[in-house]
């Protein structure tokens, strides 16, 4: 053998001593606050829960509708960020009071209970609406709403059909209880009788349980 190649092997053998054992990769970093999985409660959907909107960067729009329409100056706007829905703004008690984000889907639910919401908050109260076509004897929309509550964490929400109230422009009506069968569209309104900025991020709304 050469002193090349004596040489050469010499360095082989003295890479193979010096390299460390194998180690066990580092675990990933906890997730953080911020997006929709960051929690200790499981961020998917329960089995038990028929799923109705999920939100990623394909999901279809929903529409904002301010309380201009009552002369209020409240604003709300909705985007998609990091797997949930985000709905911020800022409410003005003075004239509406409310903002409202709107998405219209066509859906059978008369074979569930409710509602359910996974959502985070910060501490404000918000509603549920559910649209299903019933009108007052003057034509108008009667808004079918129900509220829950929220925290700075994320948590789970279920709503019951007897727990949505009537109204037309905000005052209660006498109408026929919600006819899950006939939805035909959904909305998520701020309405709580504070001023001031909100948010509220929704990672999922399904229907829970069997009447």
């Amino acid at each position: 053998m050469s002193s090349t190649a004596r040489l050469l092997a010499g360095l082989v053998a003295f890479a193979a001593c010096a390299a460390p054992p194998d180690a066990t990769p580092p675990a990933p970093p906890a997730p953080t606050e911020g997006g929709a999985a960051a929690d200790t409660a499981p961020p998917a959907m329960p089995d038990s829960t028929r799923p109705l909107f999920s939100f990623d960067a394909d999901a279809d729009p929903w529409t904002v509708q301010n309380d201009g329409v009552m002369g209020g100056d409240s604003r709300g706007s909705v985007s998609i960020e990091g797997g949930a829905l985000v709905f911020t703004g800022d409410v003005v008690t003075e004239g509406g009071g409310f903002t409202s984000v709107l998405k219209d889907k066509t859906v059978d639910l008369s074979d569930a209970a409710g509602l359910a919401l996974r959502v985070r908050g910060g501490g404000r109260t918000f509603e549920v609406e559910v649209d299903d076509g019933t009108r007052d004897g003057r034509g108008r929309q009667v808004s079918r709403r129900a509220p829950f509550e929220t925290t700075d964490k994320w948590r789970t929400v279920r709503v019951p059909w007897g727990a949505f109230e009537s109204s037309v422009f905000g005052e209660p009506v006498d109408a026929a209880p919600l006819d899950p069968a006939a939805v035909q569209a959904f909305g998520l309104y701020i309405i709580d009788g504070q001023d001031g900025p909100f948010r509220l991020e929704v990672d999922w709304i399904g229907a829970y349980g069997e009447r």
